[in-house]
């Protein structure tokens, strides 16, 4: 047997004590950099706590301002760890306390997602653009809004309000309405332009969101489309916008959430095609809502839905939901779709057919495939009729909306809503505006049950009723607190939309209102009243806003 024995070389004099020298400096040297850190620290909580007396205060500005010690001596990694248990607007306080700081206010860590809400309106365009070029190149969910205030409200003073009505200040108006959408317009399209360049070599992108809805309707059409040529003649802008939509598409890696919804004109039949097939099969939400696109043309084909087999929502208008979709939703490879949102539009109605939709054999299939499948439509201006052809009894209806403008909602849609629904619905929303309040159309007229009394006895889910422009009689109301009781969380009737029976009045002593108020708070089990100001209510003065901001919390909601 061999035996191999390592002999250890003779160590030079001296070694083992230059050795342990050295590590008893770097064991010192570490411990005076603790405790330096450790003193900096103690400045910083002593400035931020701000101790009384004027000496304390004199030292808490040292702490936080100085060079040497103090806050601006802190590490940026601790300095953003700090403002990372901070809400946006302490960050933005707290930014504001020396140069360093603020250059750590825009880390990526802290910033993972943004929301902005904008007003279409030049004084917004340097605040977006510093925003958009600190957080666009990193930001992973973005969701912008623009809405354009008060474009359509009378004329300001100074803006020409005090002329007179007739013909030539008639004429005044107008050109006054023309010049001021122009300028909206313009600086819609500026502030669109800003979002798209900033995240255009975006690839950590994951949720992308834009509202737009500011082709506000009057009675000639839509004043959108129409100074549009004007804004942009030779159509460069939207070529250029469209353009850096479909780049963002196709350098996006990890999009997960795609939303656009009433954008004017962002949208075009081809730009899905330039998400590469890897992000496609695995986005999860898809939201594609414009009634501006022309003629026949859809934003989506039944060939293009094809690829997207990890959906679990989708929003689209009724009329490019067709029965070529619904099959493909059926198919093995894809997975249950869990929420399905339709606009429905009397522009789009108007220019497609219907022919198309899924019939009721389809919406069953779609409903075997997914049980969890929950639906939610809006209904813009619908003729009776053509509701009646929408509304199949398989459709598993959770939420629908009725936002009317010259057509009315009749009793039978109700009645046949409250039949075929009842298991499912949970919110119910119907609007009517009208230009005469003097009389409202009454749901309950030549029959012997009011209808909105029987969706309320009939759908046992029912937890938010919303109603103005039609006649809601008050013992009608107090019927439905009743039946729904506390299950039914809100409950928005318009004071302008409740009526009283002449010879109940007769009958009673007490005050109607009063005892209407005490009635329906009762059977509500909290205290309700009447909605006094019908421009609180976002769902009435902005139901497209409504429709987009409540279709995204449904789609999130899984």
């Amino acid at each position: 047997m061999l035996l191999f024995l390592s002999v250890p070389q003779p160590r030079q004099p001296g070694a083992r004590t230059r050795a342990g020298a050295a590590r008893v400096a770097l064991w010192r040297r570490r411990r005076r950099l603790r405790l330096q850190q450790l003193r900096r620290l103690r400045g910083l909580l002593r400035g931020l706590r701000g101790r009384p007396g004027a000496g304390s205060r004199r030292r808490g500005r040292m702490a936080l301002c100085g060079q040497a010690a103090g806050a601006a001596s802190l590490p940026s990694e601790l300095i953003v760890h700090i403002f990372s248990f901070l809400p946006a607007p302490d960050r933005l306080r707290a930014s504001a306390s020396c140069s360093h700081w603020r250059e750590c206010l825009f880390y990526p860590a802290l910033w993972p997602q943004l929301r902005i809400c904008l007003r279409v309106s030049p004084a917004e365009q340097p605040r977006l653009e510093f925003l958009m070029r600190k957080c666009g190149w990193f930001v992973r969910e973005l969701r912008v809004e623009f809405a354009a205030e008060n474009y359509l409200s009378g004329c300001g003073p100074g803006d020409g309000g005090g002329v007179d009505t007739g013909t030539g200040g008639e004429e005044v108006e107008a050109l006054q309405l023309s010049a001021r959408w122009l300028e909206v317009l313009r600086t819609y399209l500026e502030l669109v332009l800003c979002v798209l360049v900033s995240i255009r070599n975006n690839r950590n992108l994951q949720k992308f969101s834009l509202f737009g809805d500011i082709s506000i309707l009057q009675q000639q059409g839509s004043l959108s489309n129409t100074y549009l040529s004007k804004v942009d003649p030779d159509g460069k802008k939207i070529k250029q916008i469209q353009q850096l939509f479909e780049e963002i598409l196709s350098n996006s890696r990890q999009m997960k959430w795609l939303s656009c919804g009433f954008m004017l004109e962002i949208v075009t039949p081809t730009s899905l095609s330039s998400l590469s097939n890897a992000v496609a099969n695995t986005m999860e939400h898809l939201s594609l809502l414009d009634n501006n696109i022309p003629g026949n043309s859809t934003l989506i084909t039944a060939v293009e839905l094809e690829r997207f087999v990890n959906l679990h929502s989708l929003a689209l208008d009724f009329c490019d939901f067709t029965a070529e979709m619904a099959r493909v939703l059926t198919d093995s490879n894809h997975v249950p779709l869990q929420r399905l949102s339709l606009l429905v539009h009397n522009v789009s109605v108007m220019h497609k057919s219907l022919d198309n939709m899924p019939n009721d054999e389809h919406w069953k299939a779609l409903s075997r495939k997914s049980t969890s499948l929950r639906v939610y439509i809006m209904a813009f201006d619908i003729k009776s009729e053509d509701m009646l052809k929408i509304l199949k009894p398989s459709i598993p209806l959770e939420r629908i909306h009725f936002d009317s403008y010259i057509t009315c909602v009749s009793g039978a849609i109700v009645d046949l809503i409250s039949r075929q629904y009842d298991k499912f619905l949970t919110h119910f929303i119907l609007m009517n505006d009208v230009i005469d309040t003097s009389g409202f159309p009454d749901l309950s007229d030549n029959r012997n049950e009011d209808p909105l009394v029987l969706l309320a006895w009939r759908c046992t889910k029912l937890s938010l009723l919303a109603i103005h422009g039609y006649t809601v009689w008050a013992h009608n109301l107090i019927a439905i607190a009743r039946l729904r009781g506390s299950d039914l969380k809100v409950l928005e009737v318009t004071e302008e939309s409740i009526d009283f029976d002449q010879g109940e009045l007769a009958d009673q002593d007490v005050d109607p209102v009063h005892n209407l108020i005490e009635q329906v708070s009762l059977g509500l089990g909290q205290p309700w009243h009447a909605v006094m100001d019908i421009e609180s209510l976002s769902v009435f003065t902005e139901p497209n806003r409504h429709f987009y901001r409540e279709m995204q919390s449904f789609s999130e909601d899984i």
